[in-house]
């Protein structure tokens, strides 16, 4: 296992390596040694998330070097935008770039006192000044300028911020070999404070395991279950985007901010999208299944005639709700080009089609008028949305300054906050299928879709009891320590059982039983428990909106009372150990 961790202070423009095998052999690696790091690092759990106190640690896992979908990279930060424990994770190259440097982990702490991006060339460490980068408004221009300038083509991750984190939204999202990303919770505002406008990381280590025979076996039972598997098939085919019309058939797609649950969406369909947009489809890096789904949007520029530019523009479920259905914009084109205003600015689609849908209510109820949102609001008006985004990072007014801190921010000061839609203050993602996804959003580490998987429980087990529900969600949510640990991508669950990750780690010489598994994934998940504990966090029923305490699911009318005595009992099992 590599145990080396890499410190950077941005203060000073120092770095030191230090081996930390005591943390990589009690918490494996991912998100159980990102968690022991930030706890270290972070000697002020109530610092300004914007403040120079902050710190951000990237982490990969055993598995990184080792097998296929073990892909992802673990960030974790105090989140400007909930102001309590965030984490992200991001695929692409990045975890194999960090892998290659040397490193499990590398820590960023400090601020620097003008514009930097740091290149990471294995034992060595580079401050650049980025003075002349500072202030590019599309992320996709400032990505090439660092391609060109740097070196490593083909076995570096350039890691990046955009303009949205320069203008410190608070969910401005970094992002990573243009199409992947650290979504959700704001870290690329937090580069942004930290004068941090990219990461470049690359390396040439290589890694060899002690029982050859047996590695090989297990990398072909991986991926071979990849390859032949039905439920990976669906990921390259189509993708996430394949829930566009089921979801919708069940009356589970989220609609204009949630007043409806069912839209004519043909047109922005996966199905539709692959038939008629689809350009190319790209993995991350040690996966067969590429699941990355790129759209072609031919544009004629508008003083040349015949004159046109191609945009490459990847797209998923969640964009496809957040700046589709919720929005209220079911044409494709018009659809993907919300998707690549968004993307160029860097800013985390989800939080930014839940703002916009909010905002849009609120403007047709009169709570604000044109004078904050500076152009009429329409569900469904593409046009209107391309504007209020560019509003939400240039931010030339109050409102738009509050709106870049989050829909709860944004509706306690306006009103509105019944149908403001962000559960412990991050906002929804598209699966209105029932309790057990919005108590999974309430109780969830990230406050996300992916700790628990409610939206699936919902589906298989909508009759539970509160207290069932409870125990399945954080059942399932310890065991995603584990594979967030090792870090694989949470489309490979169904591969990474305990008994093949067991037999995984025996071919890389470690011992590791597949109880001692479920033990891990426990301890890490108290872990982050704790520490959100002491950052100030506290589940309560009140954070979920008044609008998803009276809407119908596919599972029935959700009930406050059933939401309350989940909590009480969660409360009592979990929350109240410390």
């Amino acid at each position: 296992m590599i145990d080396s961790i890499l410190s950077i202070n941005l203060t000073d423009y120092s770095y030191e390596v230090e081996s930390r095998e005591d943390l990589i052999e009690r918490w494996i690696g991912g998100i159980g040694l990102a968690t022991q790091l930030f706890k270290e690092r972070m000697k002020d759990l109530k610092a300004d998330p914007l403040s120079e106190k902050n710190v951000i640690v990237f982490a990969i896992g055993p598995f990184t070097p080792a097998y296929p979908y073990a892909s992802k990279t673990v960030s974790v930060f105090k989140s400007p935008l909930t102001n309590e424990f965030g984490e992200s994770h991001g695929g692409g190259r990045t975890a194999m770039a960090i892998a290659s440097a040397g490193y499990s982990a590398i820590v960023i702490e400090g601020v620097s006192d003008k514009p930097v991006y740091v290149v990471i060339d294995g034992e060595k460490v580079y401050f650049k000044d980025g003075r002349s980068l500072k202030g590019i408004r599309d992320s996709l221009i400032l990505a090439r300028i660092l391609a060109e300038i740097e070196k490593g083509r083909g076995i570096r991750s350039i890691i990046r911020a955009g303009y949205a984190g320069e203008r410190l939204v608070r969910f401005a999202c970094i992002t990573t070999e243009t199409y992947r990303h650290f979504g959700r919770l704001g870290l690329g505002a937090v580069f942004g404070s930290k004068n941090l406008l990219a990461l470049v990381v690359m390396g040439k280590k290589s890694y060899k395991t002690d029982n050859p025979r047996l590695y090989r076996e297990v990398y072909k039972e991986i991926y071979r279950l990849g390859v032949e598997s039905d439920a990976m098939r669906k990921y390259h085919l189509i993708g996430t985007a394949e829930n566009v019309l089921p979801l919708n058939e069940m009356r589970a797609l989220p609609v204009k901010n949630l007043t409806e649950f069912q839209t004519e969406c043909e047109d922005i369909s996966g199905e539709t999208l692959a038939e008629t947009r689809l350009g190319r489809r790209i993995a991350c890096s040690h996966c067969p299944t590429a699941c990355i789904h790129i759209a072609t949007l031919r544009e004629e520029y508008e003083e040349e005639k015949y004159f046109y530019k191609t945009l490459m523009i990847g797209y998923d479920y969640e964009l496809i709700y957040a700046l589709g259905s919720m929005i209220g914009v079911t044409e494709k084109d018009s659809l993907l080009r919300l998707i690549h205003k968004v993307e160029s600015y860097g800013l985390d689609a989800i939080s930014t089609g839940v703002c916009l849908a909010w905002a849009t209510e609120a403007f047709k109820r009169g709570i604000i008028d044109v004078d904050e949102t500076l152009t009429p609001l329409d569900f469904g008006d593409w046009r209107a949305y391309m504007e209020a985004i560019d509003n939400l990072v240039f931010q030339p007014n109050e409102f738009y300054r509050s709106l870049a801190k989050g829909v709860r921010f944004a509706s306690q000061k306006y009103g509105g906050q019944e149908f403001a839609l962000a559960i412990a203050g991050n906002e929804i993602p598209g699966y209105n299928t029932g309790f057990s996804v919005y108590f999974g959003l309430l109780i969830g580490m990230r406050h996300s879709h992916l700790d628990n998987a409610g939206y699936s429980l919902d589906q298989k087990h909508p009759d539970l009891k509160p207290e069932n529900a409870v125990e399945r969600l954080v059942r399932e949510e310890m065991w995603r320590q584990v594979l967030s640990s090792l870090v694989v991508c949470f489309f490979s669950r169904n591969i990474y059982t305990p008994q093949l990750v067991s037999k995984a780690f025996n071919a890389l010489a470690i011992e590791m039983s597949e109880d001692e598994l479920i033990k891990k994934g426990e301890e890490i998940y108290m872990e982050k428990l704790k520490l959100k504990k002491e950052m100030g966090y506290k589940p309560s029923v009140g954070d979920i909106p008044e609008r998803i305490l009276n809407i119908s699911t596919p599972a029935g009318k959700l009930n406050e009372k059933r939401f309350e005595t989940a909590l009480e009992y969660y409360m009592q099992e979990y929350w109240e150990r410390f």
